[in-house]
């Protein structure tokens, strides 16, 4: 990978300087994993910061016999920062949704380049208080109706991961248990309104290749705003 492919790809590292970027990529391990793997396990041990390539994965955390999913992640996005920075074990798993290409970066070495390049200090500061935004726009939508909320997640999604087709915007057809757990409704309920946005045309769900089209995204941003 090139490294203007590689700060292309990766926000978090857009803003590093030449150099930051050639040496990440020279110290970065790649990895693979098939839909279903667990790439992280819950309090584990921080060891490393791990950036999408490609494919979806979902951060869950287990509660008895159950598991709640609590955030999708997508290409270009990263997670491991919180357990490096505080030293502490993990309190989520990470599983892969799809198919995953990741790259991984020591704890060390991150750490190391973080001090050394302050342009890539403050991005990583600036992304982790958008997560925290993001999480408060969902405590505020908490007592929004049901559509309202799973229409929102799927607009973040589409805002932060999609890509263009000729279709709409693509989105990859996450499990409805996973979409709801993140909405915080019930299956149940995402499932009717999943089948009602395509019914009316708003998305369209191809089971076949696993993907979701966002067709009406102006009519989905603008449901999603009433909060």
């Amino acid at each position: 990978m090139h490294t203007e492919v590689f700060s292309e790809l990766f926000p978090l590292i857009n803003t590093a300087n030449p150099q930051t970027l050639e040496w990440l990529l020279s110290v970065a391990v790649e990895h693979e994993y098939p839909a279903g793997r667990a790439v992280l396990m819950e309090d584990a041990w921080g060891n490393a910061v791990y950036l999408i390539v490609s494919g979806w994965v979902k951060v869950r955390r287990t509660i008895g016999e159950d598991s709640i999913a609590l955030a999708i992640l997508g290409r270009g996005d990263f997670f491991g920062e919180m357990a490096i920075l505080d030293e502490s074990p993990r309190s989520t798993d990470v599983i892969a949704l799809s198919a995953v290409k990741l790259l991984s970066i020591s704890r060390e070495k991150f750490i190391h380049i973080l001090f050394k390049d302050p342009q890539l200090h403050h991005r990583m500061l600036q992304l982790m208080v958008r997560r925290l935004r993001h999480a408060n726009v969902r405590l505020h939508m908490r007592s929004s109706p049901p559509a309202v909320k799973l229409v929102q997640t799927l607009v973040s999604l589409g805002d932060s991961y999609s890509e263009e087709s000729d279709e709409g915007r693509k989105i990859f057809n996450i499990p409805f248990k996973d979409l709801a757990d993140v909405a915080e409704i019930g299956v149940e309920e995402t499932t009717k309104i999943m089948e009602k946005l395509n019914e009316k045309g708003w998305i369209k769900i191809d089971t076949v290749n696993q993907v979701v089209y966002l067709v009406n995204l102006c009519q989905m941003i603008n449901l999603a705003s009433k909060v």
